[in-house]
């Protein structure tokens, strides 16, 4: 029983971690892709997580929908 309250604590606290640098860039990147793809080529909306008070998230965002307009209009 001790060992399964020292894994559910650990666990927990895993959890309550911040999400890490690279971790919110890549998913602001993806966000931004799939935005900027289907609103260029007007495939359909998109739900993302919008997770603007992120700088690292903001950016890949801009990144991504930039890469995801630009390859709509290569294609």
């Amino acid at each position: 029983m001790r060992k399964f309250s020292l894994i559910i604590l650990m666990a927990a606290s895993l959890m309550a971690c911040e999400e890490g640098n690279d971790t919110a860039y890549n998913r602001g990147y993806s966000d931004g892709y799939a935005v900027g793809y289907n609103t260029a080529c007007k495939i359909r909306a998109t739900l993302i997580t919008g997770d603007w008070s992120n700088a690292h998230y903001s950016r890949g965002y801009a990144d991504g929908k930039n890469a995801g307009k630009k390859d709509c209009k290569e294609r």
